[in-house]
C-alpha cells in the first residue's frame, strides 16, 4: 500500500474493501478514481490526483483500474472513464466524471472543508456546553455570595 499523502491504488477487492472500511472507520473524505490506465485522459488526471493528495492530508485518495476490478466499478456504477467518486461514510455525496481537473480541485476542497467543518462543530458544540455550564456554575456562586454578604451603605459623617 502507498504511504500517508499519496493515491492509494486499489488492485484487489480485498485491498477496496479495507480502504472502504477504514474510511467508515475514521469517518475521512475518500476520493476514489475510477479509471483506465490505457486511456489518455486517465494519464493526464492521474499527476493532478496525485497533487490533490499531497496537498489534501486530511482526505484519502483511492485508485481503482476498471479493468482489474471490473466488479467493484460496476457495483459503484461507474460507466465512463476517469470517475471520481466523493465518499463520505460509505456513501456518494458528489462526482465528477471526467478529466476535469479544475471540477475535481474544487470538490475536493469543498468536501474536505464540510468535513473538517464538521468536526470543528462537533468540537465547537461540546466546548460550548462545557462554557455554557462553567458561566451558570460561576454566575450562581457569584449570584449565592452576593446574597449572602450584604452590602453595607457608608454613612455620611458630619
Amino acid at each position: 500500500m502507498a504511504e500517508e499523502n499519496q493515491v492509494i491504488h486499489c488492485n484487489t477487492t480485498e485491498a477496496w474493501e479495507e480502504q472502504l472500511h477504514k474510511g467508515n472507520e475514521n469517518k475521512k473524505l475518500l476520493v476514489v478514481g475510477f479509471t483506465a490506465w490505457s486511456y489518455g485522459p486517465c494519464q493526464l488526471i492521474g499527476p493532478i490526483l496525485a497533487e490533490l493528495a499531497k496537498k489534501n492530508p486530511e482526505v484519502t485518495f483511492l485508485k481503482v483500474d476498471v479493468d482489474e476490478l471490473k466488479t467493484v466499478s460496476e457495483k459503484w456504477g461507474v460507466d465512463a472513464v476517469p470517475t471520481f467518486l466523493f465518499l463520505k461514510q460509505g456513501k456518494v455525496v458528489d462526482k465528477v466524471v471526467g478529466a476535469k481537473k479544475d471540477e475535481l480541485q474544487t470538490k475536493v476542497e469543498k468536501h474536505a472543508a464540510d468535513a473538517s467543518s464538521t468536526d470543528d462543530t462537533s468540537r465547537t458544540g461540546a466546548t460550548a456546553i462545557a462554557t455554557a455550564k462553567a458561566s451558570e456554575s460561576a454566575t450562581a456562586t457569584a449570584t449565592g455570595t452576593a446574597a449572602a454578604t450584604p452590602t453595607k451603605t457608608p454613612t455620611p459623617t458630619a
